[in-house]
């Protein structure tokens, strides 16, 4: 995949930041590759960099629209379909990381024919799809893990990677959704993947590389929710860790999308993601805790992260707050 820089950020009629997470994502890894966001009227999050119309986009030098919402269930309402032609006609190209094609809407089909743009579907796999061996393989693997969706498993994923090539360690960054897939450049969809498929999927995103050597890999959903644990088990045994990280955000007071559902305590993240890892490795173990404490103060941060840490044993670190390296040196 190739998708030409500079990006236009289109968050569209986001209703709330998680909405707006790979646009916020994208912004928060690749901030010289962002010319500006495009809002629809509703719209609750900001970026905080200037918004375009596509005419401005356009004459801004912006050569992709990233679509960076993440909306359930991944569908392209009606109300885009217009500022998406608009966007064609001035000859840009558009990446999209929903289910939804771009072409199998008849007014961006028919834009696309004449516009110098193109469509990118981030979520179209691509190659041969293959069952997974479970076959124990060589070289080293971190997989993020969640007590939700949307908790932080890319961010973290993404600075262990960036720490250890600071450390000139042998380390690289696996991205599974299309978040990770816009900032790296390649990877694997994995919830567009046939379900049969997601296991041998992500053995061949991670293959068997030199026993030094590291991958990062993003981790998606969580066990314990009930839309997406079919896909969160398949990456965790196809990912074949060989150490976890639980990624958590401590003010959600229910599952995301799910008020009825609560939370799961830690100790049942924990639990639930060794006993289903040590199907496929058996020295499995968890090297830290990921805490999103965007929603807390510096000194609730502190408590909450001390407290984590003196409850579990497991060095817990916030990966904007206070850095990913304590997990670093314990993996190392």
């Amino acid at each position: 995949m190739h998708l030409a820089k500079p990006y236009l950020l289109f968050i569209g009629d986001a209703h709330d930041e998680l909405a707006a997470k790979t646009a916020i994502g994208v912004l928060d890894w690749c901030p010289d590759d962002c010319v500006g966001q495009f809002k629809l009227p509703g719209c609750v999050p900001d970026l905080g960099i200037q918004s375009l119309t596509m005419v401005e986009a356009a004459n801004s030098g912006a050569k992709t629209v990233l679509i960076g919402v993440a909306v359930r269930g991944g569908t392209i309402p009606d109300s885009w379909t217009p500022h998406l032609v608009e966007a064609l006609n001035h000859g840009m190209s558009i990446g999209n990381g929903l289910h939804t094609t771009l072409d199998s809407i008849p007014e961006i089909r028919e834009a696309a024919k004449t516009s110098q743009g193109q469509l990118h579907e981030i979520r179209k796999p691509s190659g041969t799809m293959r069952v997974a061996s479970g076959l124990s393989r060589s070289g080293r693997r971190l997989l993020t893990v969640g007590t939700d969706c949307s908790v932080g498993k890319m961010y973290t994923s993404l600075a262990i990677a960036r720490e250890m090539q600071a450390r000139h360690l042998d380390a690289d960054f696996r991205a599974t959704g299309q978040t990770g897939i816009f900032i790296e450049g390649s990877g694997v969809p994995v919830d567009a993947v046939v379900a049969d498929f997601i296991s041998g999927s992500v053995e061949d995103l991670c293959p068997a590389a030199d026993d030094n050597h590291w991958d990062l890999i993003e981790g998606q959903g969580s066990l314990h929710h009930p839309s997406f644990a079919g896909v969160s088990l398949g990456l965790l045994h196809g990912a074949q860790p060989d150490s976890l990280v639980l990624c958590h955000e401590p003010t959600r007071t229910h599952m995301r999308g799910l008020p009825d559902r609560p939370l799961p305590s830690l100790e049942q993240a924990i639990a639930i993601n060794l006993e289903n890892a040590l199907t496929v490795q058996d020295e499995v173990r968890f090297t830290g805790i990921s805490v999103n404490t965007k929603n807390l103060s510096e000194s609730e941060s502190k408590r909450c992260l001390a407290s984590l840490e003196d409850t579990h044993q497991l060095p817990c670190v916030d990966p904007f707050r206070t850095g990913v390296g304590a997990i670093v040196d314990n993996l190392i």
